[in-house]
């Protein structure tokens, strides 16, 4: 039985298309601060009750969310959200729906992810902007989750017999399109055994919501081809890391902000004003699209990982790139910031970049013009004369920005601003007090 994509609006349609398609549970989403999945099955007999009430759980088990003494939460599926997940069988088939988190007395819980992005996005709509996102998440190939032994030896764009994971994203593209997921284009990235899918843009949430399903169904896939599909940004040294380039736009009344047909670039004062936003706060934000210890393994000059906070049309050591003007083409119009990774937890992703872009419109930030010469090869001198700075070196350098960071507790708010940073700094503590195979090669054998 073939299933359809679902377009549900309200609680009603679940329930309908429940019974209608015999689903035998749903799994009802949400994540924890650092965008870990959570989830647990309900039947189609308590779907009526848990759309009235929601369903209760014990929020000081999942990180980041409550102490213990104020532990109850209630998870509150979102109708809009429900499909059939396309990877389990479709026989008595299984299905889930995103929640938003909230306290027992029904208010939003200020710590929960979808909430973030909800209210950055609403204060967007106030101003009549519509926030479009479209993510390209690279991703490896492994043998198992012991190990990093590749599958293949293959490299950008290499076609198969170089490129053999080709036939597990062609079923990683049908699941996808079975969700109504839908995917511009896939190819082998750079790295051996390095894969990337690119999704077609949605507004904001949509693709938030998009984004985590994705990371679910690769992984699920790869599973049923015996193999190990990572996120990690920087799993093996020497060779590229894993990015999450993420294109965005602003629409107003059907007209892409960003577009002035007048400019040299075909950049409006508007967008010209949201990247300078970008740009200004990335230091502050970096720690929230590049979470990890392992993230800064990635972000090193080379690689093809941007470091150095500036911007361009064809140069992609850049931070920001904007993708060349096609006549005709207005509304592809965007701007693509290229430091994310796809580990990151995409609400709060998508938050802070939208936030810092808006921040940079309402307050008329300038953009510094183009540098187009490979700021890889730059010197010191170089760098210092065209006024390029870096991002942080390391999560550390990055957390304390986001410490210090009054914006960034406005945009988080104050629970959750607190939660990341003290995971974080806890994070680099552990990571920092370890002894690792390449102090005992080096320093073993002579001191």
């Amino acid at each position: 039985m073939k299933i359809p994509v679902f377009n549900c609006k309200n609680a009603d349609d679940v329930m309908k298309a429940v019974k209608d398609y015999d689903v035998s549970f749903i799994q009802y989403w949400f994540l924890d601060i650092l965008g870990t999945l959570k989830s647990f099955q309900v039947t189609p007999n308590e779907l009526e009750t848990s759309f009235e009430e929601g369903m209760g759980f014990d929020g000081s088990s999942i990180l980041g969310f409550c102490r213990i003494d104020e532990s109850d939460m209630v998870a509150m599926p979102d109708p809009t959200t429900f499909q059939i997940c396309s990877w389990r069988p479709s026989d008595r088939p299984v299905a889930r729906m995103f929640c938003d988190v909230t306290s027992p007395d029904g208010s939003p819980f200020e710590a929960d992810s979808r909430y973030v992005l909800k209210n950055v996005m609403g204060e967007a709509a106030e101003k009549g902007y519509t926030f479009y996102v479209g993510p390209e998440l690279e991703f490896f190939l492994f043998a198992d989750d012991q190990d990093t032994e590749v599958l293949d030896a293959g490299g950008y764009f290499d076609a198969p017999p170089l490129d053999l994971g080709n036939n597990i994203r062609r079923d990683i593209i049908f699941a996808l399109d079975a969700m109504g997921i839908q995917v511009e284009y896939s190819h082998h990235e750079v790295a051996p055994s390095q894969h990337e899918i690119d999704l077609r843009y949605a507004e904001g949430m949509r693709m938030a919501d998009t984004a985590m399903t994705y990371r679910v169904v690769v992984k699920e896939i790869a599973r049923k081809h015996g193999c190990y599909a990572t996120f990690m940004p920087k799993p093996i040294f020497g060779e590229n890391g894993s990015g999450m380039h993420v294109h965005q736009s602003l629409f107003k009344n059907g007209r892409n902000v960003f577009y002035d047909a007048n400019d040299e670039y075909h950049l409006s004062p508007e967008g010209k004003s949201y990247i300078a936003g970008i740009l200004k706060h990335a230091p502050e934000f970096v720690a929230i699209t590049n979470q990890w210890v392992n993230s800064y393994k990635r972000l090193v000059p080379g690689y093809e990982a941007p470091v150095y906070m500036a911007w361009a049309r064809r140069n992609r050591s850049a931070l920001v790139r904007v993708p060349m003007y096609k006549p005709g083409k207005e509304n592809a119009t965007r701007m693509e910031l290229r430091c994310p990774d796809p580990a990151a937890n995409p609400y709060l992703c998508f938050a802070v970049q939208l936030a810092a872009g808006l921040k940079g419109m309402e307050e008329g930030y300038e953009l510094a013009p183009p540098v187009e010469d490979d700021i890889f090869s730059m010197d010191d001198r170089q760098l210092k004369r065209n006024k390029i700075k870096s991002l942080p070196g390391s999560l550390y350098e990055a957390t304390i920005n986001l410490q210090k960071s009054s914006f960034m507790k406005e945009v988080l708010g104050d629970h959750l601003h607190n939660a990341l940073v003290e995971n974080k700094l806890a994070e680099w503590d552990e990571y920092r007090t370890q002894v690792t195979e390449f102090e005992l090669d080096k320093y073993l054998p002579m001191l």
